[in-house]
């Protein structure tokens, strides 16, 4: 080692040392409330009308507002509307609105102080449901609302939704940022820039956009429920997972949502607890997380003589999977055995004493080979397992797992657009998927394997007459117990027919710097900035 080399090594050491000293029991402070958060994914749109995927939903819960929202219990509460009303016969929805709710201050107003009105939301939504627009929300209502006139404002303060038909979870399918307010006259004098400008009622208010590297959100200090205690919010786009926790563990972002399967071990022990030496810099929030994850069976893709189109395989299939191992090995145990149907923990309805599903018995896996014909799994034809670069850790534990049953498993991986578009047009037989709620009602997972939905969301395209009856019942049934009677009933067919190989409920894991407060645990994994705090020190 030459002396250049002693030299930079000993100023090297040093500064270590005084930075260890000035963090070690002395009070660090915070000087700004702006929180800087990481989207690996780019946004592609401001516009509710495009909420589709979180990098997107989260931004536009920031700056928008609808009728009503989810609490962290996900209870629907009330949001610019104060209370509502529902006919008996379950057809009208009757909102009445609250007065004191303004849009931010635009250019495209007369004034600054244009208050929202019943007829915001009778254009709102009938723009969401318009041809023109090519919403990825317009599914909402299909088959759902009146033809004639579904929206209806009475008067300033009266908005009235007509349904054809009765659909229970409406209230919940309402809380979607997709449902949000938006101002006809921005629209109309941003055009096809609106999704760049964007102009709610929300907690911020947008300032600046960068693409692909930043967007840039202030204070509103007129917000409704009064003005955050943020003053902005920075959103950041680093596509790398790890360098984004990296500048979390440096101090550089406040928040990153979600675990990088490769720096697990650097965060979190085998229970899923952060690390000792982690804790000074770090705060977790964990909670169960309305998505289950699964390998999903198209039967009308599988070749005629795929083992996967008999159900004593396909059972046989979720009985040789050790979900706690791959949990415990792969996730550092984040997450729960899906153990008891489709329907994820999270959710009211969710009960593993009215859904038994499958445990781990290598014995239960060889006794239903040998009664389809198949002993020891001999005679078993090789099948292909589609799935993307993210999940080949799974896939790839699933394999070896199912190998001990004697089928032979190749996983196929292909980008995650590619993978998407085979599952919707029903070319893939076999592959790795997920399902995240979209409102917070087991409908929401249930309707995945309605005959009559196409895909999506009935990527298995999976058809059962009985399954269908109860569904249609569970739609119109009011009373609480008895939906939730019927919803277990399509879970247990879900479990006997087993169209998808059952992995496990997600958890969402949140990692953020100790000087931030109010992160909610709520099961769909939004993102609610007006509840959150940057305190000013921390010891």
């Amino acid at each position: 080692m030459n002396q250049i080399d002693i030299m930079l090594r000993t100023i090297a050491l040093f500064t270590f040392i005084a930075i260890a000293l000035l963090s070690c029991g002395s009070k660090q402070v915070r000087e700004h409330k702006v929180l800087r958060y990481n989207q690996p994914n780019h946004i592609t749109s401001l516009d509710p009308a495009f909420a589709k995927s979180q990098n997107n939903i989260w931004s536009v819960l920031h700056l928008f507002d609808g009728l009503v929202e989810l609490d962290d219990s996900l209870n629907v509460s009330p949001a610019i509307a104060k209370r509502w009303v529902i006919s008996e016969d379950g057809l009208d929805y009757t909102f009445h609105l609250r007065e004191d709710v303004y849009f931010h201050e635009n250019e495209c107003f007369e004034s600054n102080n244009r208050k929202v009105v019943a007829s915001d939301f009778e254009y709102s939504l009938s723009r969401l449901i318009d041809p023109g627009i090519s919403s990825p929300g317009s599914w909402l209502f299909t088959d759902k609302i009146r033809q004639d006139r579904p929206f209806e404002a009475v008067d300033d303060t009266t908005f009235v939704l007509h349904l054809s038909k009765p659909f229970i979870p409406m209230l919940g399918i309402l809380t979607m940022q997709y449902c949000a307010v938006v101002p006809q006259e921005c629209v109309l004098h941003y055009g096809s820039e609106f999704a760049q400008n964007p102009v709610g009622t929300g907690a911020f208010q947008f300032k600046k956009w960068i693409a692909n590297q930043a967007l840039f959100l202030n204070r509103n200090d007129h917000y409704f429920k009064g003005p955050s205690k943020l003053e902005g919010i920075k959103t950041s786009f680093m596509a790398d997972k790890k360098i984004a926790m990296l500048e979390l563990l440096n101090g550089n972002i406040d928040f990153v949502n979600g675990l990088e399967s490769s720096f697990i071990n650097e965060l979190l022990d085998k229970n899923g607890t952060l690390l000792n030496d982690k804790k000074n810099q770090l705060k977790l929030s964990k909670s169960p997380y309305l998505n289950s994850e699964y390998l999903g069976i198209n039967l009308e893709a599988c070749p005629p003589n795929s083992p996967l189109r008999i159900k004593e395989v396909r059972q046989a299939m979720n009985y040789a999977i050790d979900r706690k191992l791959m949990l415990t090995a792969l996730r550092n145990n984040v997450g729960q055995p899906a153990d008891s149907g489709f329907v994820p923990t999270g959710l009211p309805s969710h009960n593993k004493e009215a859904v038994p599903g499958y445990g781990y018995s290598l014995s239960k896996a060889k006794q239903l080979l040998s009664e389809a014909g198949f002993p020891d799994g001999k005679g078993l034809e090789p099948i292909e397992l589609y799935t993307n670069k993210d999940y080949l850790d799974i896939t790839t534990f699933v394999a070896r797992q199912l190998q001990k049953i004697g089928l032979e498993v190749s996983i196929e991986v292909l980008e995650s657009a590619i993978l998407r578009d085979g599952m919707r047009k029903g070319s893939i037989p076999f592959f790795r998927a997920s399902w995240i709620a979209d409102y917070p009602d087991a409908e929401s997972f249930l309707c995945m394997y309605y005959s009559k939905n196409p895909a999506p969301p009935n990527y298995t395209r999976f058809k059962n007459e009985r399954f269908d009856k109860l569904y249609e019942e569970s739609i119109k049934e009011s009373d609480l117990e008895s939906r939730y009677d019927l919803y277990h009933s399509m879970d247990r067919i879900l479990v006997d027919e087993a169209p998808v190989i059952f992995l496990f409920y997600d958890e969402a894991s949140r990692f953020h710097s100790p000087y931030l407060d109010g992160v909610s645990r709520n099961g769909l994994n939004l993102l609610k900035g007006w509840q959150l705090e940057l305190k000013d020190s921390i010891q």
